[in-house]
Formats: structure tokens, sequence, C-alpha cells
């Protein structure tokens, strides 16, 4: 393989492995400023132990993300040299705003969020709380502006030409403001919110499976639920909006992701299918004329496909952005079906009920369903960036121009390789300690009685 595919390759493992936590602590931290904000308003004991055990996992996964994430800043330098020559005026000032504003605010107020539970009173630990959540949302923010600039660049002008061009800020809100930065960030943090809900029931699940723990459980279960239940249905009208700003910005991404080579009346959505790209079409089950309708709103309309649009932009391998699109709005559709069942059994009063066996059926399936957002987040990044090629800064730079003139195909190999099994040892010893902090489960603080024994390690009445 040459440079520029190991180079992708590297750093779509490294990034890949990364994006397992920042959706983990974003969407944690805001499980935990509601689960203190009930601490405050209640004052239950039950609550502050939860905040604590959850605040322990919160403090590992942030831990990785930040060690994973080092690696990637470094690859913009080896690898992507031209690439950052290029973008360095508009990331430079994106990720030093995620510094200033996020970073520091997230990782300032981390230490009394971990270590201050004897030290600050609970008003000022719940406000600690708070900060670090925003903090984390911050950093998602300008991530997220600099790669949709990426996207749909805007706000700029080139100095210079061929190998000394860059790009230079000349509107720096026109640049944050991008046309698709709005709707991708509102997009991935929904996504996040969804992977940290998730995390949550799929824990508190096993613990009722398990009958251990089982106040903490339902309490942890249900704060989990709301959130998946909101989320998973605002990423409805999310998804619905980014779409649209793809198919108006991007319309060769457009049609990879949706499988359209011909621009005809009666555009079909394709729900299933497997791209043939000899000759051009999509076989697979599908509604016609629903993406018409779900374009343009208009179900004769003609949706656009490579057919008529402009050469000059290039073509996408469709099959891996196609196959990655639909593989996570099925899961979506699956985890938006999963907290509606959720809600239906908890509004029956059946939601925590032992005795019915297809309740503990749901358990199980709740337990495995933390994957769900993970294999979502990671679908929709790689349609997102897959779609994009061949360019790395749409319709400004391609990739195959993008790369360090000075780095060998053997040492990005060499690399990818020791990347590779460190992510794989890190990855080990993550799930090591957080199944041993699961195992732990929260502090119960109260003392058993004579007449029911309350074992502490199992948190329910023996």
């Amino acid at each position: 393989m040459d440079v520029e595919v190991l180079s992708r390759i590297q750093f779509a493992v490294t990034i890949s492995f990364h994006y397992l936590f920042p959706p983990l602590s974003i969407g944690l931290g805001l499980i935990l400023v509601l689960i203190e904000a009930l601490y405050l308003k209640t004052r239950d004991p039950l609550y502050e132990q939860l905040a604590k055990f959850w605040t322990k996992i919160f403090g590992l996964i942030f831990a990785l993300g930040v060690a994973t994430g080092l690696v990637m800043e470094f690859e913009f330098g080896t690898n992507w040299a031209t690439y950052s020559r290029y973008v360095g005026d508009v990331f430079g000032s994106a990720l030093a705003s995620e510094g200033i504003f996020a970073f520091f605010l997230e990782s300032g107020f981390l230490a009394l969020l971990l270590f201050g539970w004897n030290k600050v009173g609970p008003k000022l630990h719940f406000f600690a709380t708070c900060m670090v959540c925003l903090g984390a949302h911050f950093s998602a923010v300008w991530i997220i502006v600099a790669n949709s600039w990426m996207q749909t660049p805007a706000g700029f002008h080139i100095v210079g030409e061929g190998l000394k061009a860059r790009a230079e800020i000349v509107d720096f809100w026109a640049m944050v403001l991008n046309p698709s930065s709005t709707d991708r960030l509102i997009h991935a943090v929904l996504g996040c919110w969804m992977t940290g809900a998730f995390f949550v029931t799929s824990v508190s699940a096993y613990y009722l499976y398990r009958r251990r723990f089982v106040e903490h459980a339902k309490a942890a279960f249900k704060i989990g639920l709301v959130v998946a239940t909101i989320a998973s249905l605002a990423q409805l009208v999310s998804g619905d909006s980014s779409a649209k700003g793809v198919y108006k910005n991007q319309p060769a991404k457009f049609a990879a992701l949706e499988g359209v080579y011909k621009t005809e009346p009666y555009s079909p959505l394709y729900l299933v299918g497997w791209v043939d790209t000899e000759n051009e079409k999509v076989d697979g089950i599908a509604i016609p004329g629903a993406l018409s309708f779900l374009t343009h709103n208009d179900f004769k309309e003609p949706v656009v496909g490579f057919d008529q649009i402009d050469h000059a932009l290039g073509r996408p391998h469709v099959q891996p952005v196609f196959q990655a699109y639909h593989l996570m709005i099925a899961i979506g559709m699956g985890l938006i079906a999963l907290s509606l069942i959720g809600v239906f059994l908890w509004g029956k009063g059946l939601l925590f009920n032992e005795q019915i066996k297809w309740v503990r059926a749901y358990w199980i399936i709740m337990i495995f369903a933390v994957l769900g957002p993970q294999i979502a987040n990671q679908a929709g990044w790689y349609s997102a960036e897959l779609g994009r090629q061949p360019w790395i800064v749409y319709g400004l730079l391609k990739t195959s121009d993008a790369l360090s003139k000075a780095v060998k195909a053997e040492a990005v190999l060499i690399s990818l390789i020791m990347f590779t099994l460190i992510y794989l040892l890190l990855f080990a010893l993550f799930v090591y300690l957080l199944n041993d902090k699961i195992q732990h489960g929260p502090e119960v603080a109260e003392a058993p009685d004579d007449s029911s024994p309350l074992d502490p390690r199992h948190g329910h009445r023996a």
C-alpha cells in the first residue's frame, strides 16, 4: 500500500479508538449533572452514592480520552504536513479556542469533581460538575467547528499559490458558523447524550438482572431512560436537517449516502441494499418517492444523482459510504424503539418487575444496547469522512495533495502496527478497570438493621 492509504488507515485507527471516549464523557457528564441536581433537591443519600459511583467511572473515561486524543495532533504534523500548513490559520484558532474555553474549564474543575466530595459543600461540588460538563460540550463545539469547516469552508480566502497556498480567516464567525457546523454539532452532541444514557441504562440493567444494588439501579435506569428517549427522538429531527444540508452543500456525498446514481422523479429511499457499482444501481428494499419527499417535501421532485453532479467534484466510494450511513440509521431506529419500550413499561409499572420473563429479556437487551450508540457514532463519522473524498477540504484541497512529502510508507506502516498494539493494550486495561468499578458498585453507606440485613456489597435485602 502507498503512503496515502496507510496514512488514512492510521488516522482512522487512532481517531476511531479515541472517539470511543469523548461521547461517553460528554453524555455521562450530563447524567452526573442530573443526578447531583436530584440529590440537591431531595437530599436522598442514594443519589449522592450514585453520583460518587459514576464520577469514578467518568474519571477513568476522561483519562483515556485525553491520552488517546494527543496522538492525533502529532499526526497532523508528521503525516499531513501539507494539510496542516494549508488549514493552520483555521485549525489554530479553533483548537486554541478549545484549549481556552473547553479543556482549561473542564480540567480546572475536574479535581473538585473527583476529589472534592469531602472538601467542599454539595452546591459547590454541583457547580464543579456543571463546569466539567460544560467544558466537555465546549470541546465538542470547537472540534466540530474545525471539522465542519473542512466539509463546508467559509469565512476565508486563499493566500499564496501552489505548495505554499494556505487558507486564511477573514471572518471568524463565518468560519465558526459555516453552513454545516450547527447541524453537525447538534447531531454529534445528541449522539453523545445517547452514548452516555445507554451506558448508564446498560450498567443499571446488569445490576437489575443480577439483583445487585437494586434501588440504585432503578434510579439510574430512570434517569438514563429519560435522556435516551429525548436524545434519540431529537435525532430524527437533527438527522433530517443534517441530510438536507448535505444535499445542498455536498451533493456528491448525498448521492453516495443514499445510492442515487440517476436523477429521476419519485426517487426511492433504500431501507437496506447492496450497491452494484459496475452497473451503477442499488439492489435492495426501497420506498418509491420517499427520498424525494424527505428532501423536497414533494414525492415527485427528483433528487439529483451522480449523472447530474459536476465530475470535477469527484465521486467517493459509494459502497462503504452507503453501508455505513444505513447502519447508523438502522441502529438509531433500534435505539428509539428500545427507549420507547422502556417508557411504556415504566408507565405501566412493569419496568422493574423481575417476575415477568420478557421484562428480564428487555433488561438483557439493554445490557448489550450500550454498543449501539458507539457503533452508530463510528458509522456516522465514517460515512461523513469517506463521503467527502477525494477532498480533505471540500472543493479546495484533495487528500492526495495533503500528505507530508518526507514521510515514507514503511515508517507509516511501522507506526500503524505500534499504535494498534498499544491501543489494544489500552483497551484491555480500560475494560479491566471499568469492570472492576462496575463489580464494586456504589458505596452503600447505610448500616444494615438486625431484622432485615442489608448487604452493602449487593445493595438489596438478603
